[in-house]
């Protein structure tokens, strides 16, 4: 890849980020490399770079061995040159994480529980924040921020064994209540576009520059990815794949038109099998179920991947995208299983669709996004998207009535 930066003094937070990402994605570098492919000169690139490592964002690993001549030094992010915080808020969990610069988690606080309220999601944010820090998992100096991966409608979908109360989401003013517990810039954005750019800096989007992201968790979700960046529309509606309307299978509903996330998502096969007599209590216990259990998880499975197929169909028609990727908290197993039966039902229909692969990024995928953001932002990759810094979660008013769809569908 070519990161094309320019020359003069004018240009230099231009020419700062394009090494920076240059780095970011195909360290081991030296600095002759990150000359050739920025196009700038060497001392340009000398003077950026020993900026970069007198602030600590970027390390010298080693020497390159084997070559003729002084041996190259090979440039990478340091991982202790900044941090993040990471949260995913959704309708059955909340998962915080704390994340360096090079993308691993070094500390993770997970609660499984369905319908947190928003006093309990503050409570819960600002004791996991202290403790990353009193903990001294993250230094405070380098904290870049705090993401919040969250779905938008959240207390207005009308969803399975929803509690009236829930509705305290609608109106919540969540970016002004994690400004009163921090004071590092907070970012926010919806839980696929988030899981979309974790998996553009972090997982197969450093080989994919362009893709469709199913998110398969409480709810459907969807991003759309193209040349590495989210691309989210006029209205900041791109990719919601729940909306996408598909003919019915199931019994009951067969011939009928419906929107996707009415009909299929993580919640919808726990419903299934708890009607089976079947309790699961997190998603990690699909995979212990006896045979009869996994039974009812591999036909629920089939039956998804006759309706997503015909999802992707369309989406490979519109869109043309490089790859399909599925992930989220549905288990690994379960994803390869869903894709082959959507291989297999795409064959069958004698179509042709886009490559068809599970996220490198699964179960943490919308909260490591989540600390994505702020990295982004610190390390000007082209990724980071400025509306995240003042973007609130998405309500009924803000909805076009030209789609025709309730928040019900929404994920």
């Amino acid at each position: 890849m070519n990161y094309q930066g320019a020359n003069g003094e004018q240009a230099a937070a231009q020419n700062r980020a394009t090494i920076l990402n240059a780095i970011h994605r195909g360290a081991p570098i030296s600095r002759t490399e990150l000359a050739r492919q920025s196009r700038l000169t060497k001392q340009a690139v000398t003077r950026i770079v020993d900026r970069l490592l007198d602030e600590g964002l970027v390390m010298e690993a080693r020497r390159r061995q084997g070559l003729r001549g002084q041996p190259a030094i090979e440039l990478e992010i340091d991982p202790e040159g900044v941090f993040a915080i990471g949260a995913n808020i959704d309708r059955d969990h909340l998962t915080i994480v704390a994340v360096d610069a090079a993308g691993n988690v070094r500390g993770r606080i997970h609660h499984e529980q369905r319908f947190f309220l928003p006093k309990d999601f503050t409570r819960l944010m600002e004791e996991a924040i202290s403790s990353f820090l009193r903990r001294k998992i993250i230094p405070e100096p380098r904290l870049a921020g705090i993401g919040l991966a969250i779905p938008d409608w959240l207390g207005e979908v009308d969803f399975l064994e929803r509690p009236p109360h829930y509705s305290e989401w609608s109106g919540f003013d969540v970016r002004a209540a994690l400004s009163r517990i921090t004071q590092h810039p907070v970012f926010i954005d919806n839980d696929a576009n988030a899981a979309a750019l974790g998996e553009i800096e972090y997982g197969l989007g450093t080989q994919i520059d362009s893709f469709f992201y199913i998110l398969v968790n409480a709810c459907l979700g969807g991003s759309l990815v193209i040349n590495g960046m989210c691309h989210k529309g006029a209205g900041g509606l791109g990719g919601e794949v729940s909306w996408l309307p598909v003919v019915a299978t199931e019994e009951g509903l067969a011939g009928e038109t419906r929107p996707i996330g009415d009909m299929y998502s993580l919640f919808h096969l726990l419903h299934h099998l708890k009607e089976n007599g079947i309790a699961v209590a997190r998603p990690s216990d699909l995979l212990n179920l006896d045979p009869a259990g996994r039974a009812l998880v591999s036909a629920w499975l089939k039956g998804f991947a006759v309706t997503l197929a015909e999802a992707i169909i369309d989406i490979g028609m519109v869109v043309d995208p490089e790859a399909v990727l599925i992930g989220g908290r549905l288990p690994a197993l379960l994803v390869d299983e869903l894709l082959n039966n959507v291989r297999d039902e795409i064959g069958r229909r004698g179509m042709e669709a886009p490559s068809l692969h599970r996220t490198a990024i699964s179960e943490d995928a919308a909260a490591l996004g989540a600390a994505t953001m702020p990295l982004a932002h610190r390390l000007c990759l082209p990724s980071a998207d400025a509306t995240q810094q003042t973007r609130v979660p998405m309500s009924s008013v803000m909805l076009p009535a030209s789609l025709g769809f309730s928040a019900a569908s929404a994920g």
